[in-house]
């Protein structure tokens, strides 16, 4: 049976200790009501939420499963009664304006919120997690009667929403969309078509579902240029903004999957659907970016949260479970066995689970600073302000998807490794994470259109390199402040080598794109995990450096907890940060060796 407890020795370390909250808050409009006692109880709260009400339901969801009858679906058990608890709690507008009956808080506590909930039960989570990047969507490009209409409800909880792009003929290539929005006298759209792969698209838990759907209008260029996007409610809302008449959406199915069993995966049909214009005309795709931009964070979390939950249940089974002998000598000389979690092999994965987990939260949460600066920015209806912040994001966006889902797939597979038999076994709830986890690395795009995206557009098309330059840079600035501090020696030391390897692997590959166009595609997934690993190494030397500083000068954890940091981080040094070895080389490699081959000579079957 799986457990969790929520880390917020960890959560309080970054937010107090590494990147100082309180003091980023005041620059916020929102910043002052998330005073430090504001900020423990939301996470005390949260935190018994998600381990005394989330927690339990999560195995026992998997083996139910969501039901379909006839387009009605119904969660499993506990899940209704489990959302009506959120609801209650407010917790889904936590981040939102008071207008819309939110808190009024930065966004970052609603991504902390996030991990929580998600790290005890992402499918569960799905659903509330779907309905914050319609709400963002509508914040920032829905028009006063839509935000009027749809927000105060989304805001509260009581409806929910969805994001609907994918179609049976396309995926990642939205410009291959074919669903239809005809233009009505009254200035509504009837939309047709079919959307498939739609998270929360149907379910129980909520009174209205709120789709954001992309469509074409009938006088629409091809391609992504000539896509708009809609809203389209599952019930139109009345004058009153209460439910009224059922629209024409129907959910067909709900898609047998390989994990996240009691989230529902649904095919939705619109049949000449009513629904309203977002923005404008065909420019959808860029309003829908806000929404896929938040579906990436919170993704990126799901790679966490798999990674934490993982390693939450993996490290008692390693104290507990006994195995031979140590090489360096008997550890336990009064039982039969050692506990295997004196093997140095196990070490190397709890200590790969520990920090990955430890590593990517703090990505995290550097980059939740920069989603704060944008829902100010939003709010306040200053475009340039948000372009300013959305560029930074947009650098780590990639990186934190692409990156830390691929690490929560390796670590729940360390976490059935240190179970051995028992990782396959269901009942001990292991293969429920390494199912669940897979997923991860497919939603909004899978690891290697991150990469591209990275690589591609934002490395070398948009900036040239200036991008990596800019983060180096920062980079070389922090290890010049530790250049002389003998405990940061090690850190600064590998960093600076890296930072000055990482430029000159993006000249090198934007020299090489001169005669060989396919080393974009071959070399962005190597680019990507390279970033990835540097980009950690960095955060983890960033924690050790306020680690060696507590133990210094005393601070509000044990002197223990300070050292395990600085252990994780020397570990992450020493194990981790060196694969960049092998990406550096791979990524420079020329691309002939993917494209010298004919296609028909992959396989000879006959």
């Amino acid at each position: 049976m799986l457990t969790y407890k929520a880390p917020l020795r960890d959560i309080k370390f970054l937010i107090n200790d590494v990147f100082n909250f309180q003091k980023h808050y005041k620059d916020l409009d929102n910043g002052e009501n998330a005073d430090p006692e504001t900020v423990d109880m939301i996470l005390q709260s949260i935190a018994d939420f998600a381990e005394n009400v989330l927690m339990p339901i999560y195995q026992s969801g998997d083996a139910e499963g969501c039901h379909f009858d006839n387009g009605v679906v119904t969660t499993p058990k506990g899940f209704k009664e489990a959302y009506q608890q959120f609801v209650e709690g407010g917790w889904q507008g936590i981040s939102y304006p008071e207008q819309y009956g939110g808190m009024n808080l930065p966004m970052s506590l609603n991504l902390i919120k996030s991990e929580i909930i998600g790290t005890a039960n992402w499918p569960w989570s799905m659903y509330p997690g779907l309905s914050t990047g319609c709400i963002n969507t509508l914040m920032q490009y829905g028009n006063d009667e839509q935000k009027e209409t749809y927000l105060h409800k989304l805001v509260a909880g009581s409806w929910a929403g969805t994001m609907c792009l994918t179609e049976p003929q396309c995926g990642t290539d939205l410009g291959q969309v074919k669903s239809k929005a005809i233009p009505q006298e009254d200035g509504s759209y009837k939309l047709s078509g079919t959307k498939i792969f739609i998270s929360s698209g149907e379910h129980d838990l909520t009174e209205n579902i709120i789709h954001i759907v992309l469509a074409r209008l009938p006088d629409a260029p091809e391609g992504t240029r000539g896509i708009s996007l809609f809203i389209v409610p599952k019930f139109l809302p009345n004058a009153e903004s209460e439910i009224g008449e059922r629209n024409g959406v129907s959910c067909g199915s709900i898609e047998h999957k390989m994990g996240i069993s009691s989230s529902a995966t649904c095919v939705l049909n619109f049949d000449e659907a009513v629904g309203h214009l977002i923005g404008e005309p065909n420019k959808g795709l860029k309003a829908m970016f806000t929404f896929m931009n938040t579906a990436r964070i919170g993704t990126g979390i799901e790679g966490l949260a798999h990674t934490e939950l993982s390693f939450q249940n993996a490290l008692p089974y390693a104290k507990d479970r006994r195995s031979m002998r140590t090489l360096s000598g008997v550890k336990d000389p009064e039982k039969v066995a050692d506990a295997i979690i004196n093997h140095a092999d196990v070490r190397r994965m709890l200590l790969t689970q520990k920090a990955f987990a430890e590593g990517g939260r703090s990505m995290i949460y550097h980059a939740a600073r920069y989603a704060d600066k944008m829902s100010q920015a939003v709010v306040n209806g200053d475009e340039a302000e948000f372009e300013k912040w959305d560029d930074k994001l947009g650098f780590y966006t990639p990186i934190i998807k692409g990156f830390l889902t691929e690490l929560g797939i390796e670590s729940a597979k360390h976490g059935q490794q240190i179970y051995g038999g028992h990782g396959y076994i269901k009942e001990w709830g292991m293969e429920l994470i390494a199912r669940d986890a897979r997923i991860a690395t497919m939603y909004e795009g899978t690891t290697g259109i991150q990469a591209l995206d990275l690589l591609g557009r934002k490395v070398l098309l948009q900036s040239k390199g200036k991008i990596i330059r800019d983060y180096t840079s920062n980079i070389m600035r922090w290890c010049g402040e530790y250049a002389l501090d003998k405990d940061m020696r090690k850190f600064v030391w590998a960093l600076t080598k890296l930072c000055a390897e990482w430029n000159t692997l993006t000249v090198r590959l934007m020299l090489i794109a001169r005669k060989d166009r396919e080393i974009i595609s071959a070399a962005s997934d190597d680019f990507l995990m390279y970033s990835g690993y540097v980009m950690m190494g960095y955060h983890w030397a960033r924690m050790a450096a306020v680690a060696h500083e507590k133990i210094k000068n005393g601070g509000t954890e044990s002197e223990e907890f300070y050292t395990a940091k600085i252990q994780t981080a020397e570990f992450y040094f020493d194990k981790i940060l060196t694969r960049t070895s092998g990406h550096a080389e791979s990524m420079v490699a020329p691309s002939e060796s993917m494209t010298a081959m004919k296609i028909e000579s992959f396989a000879f079957l006959d």
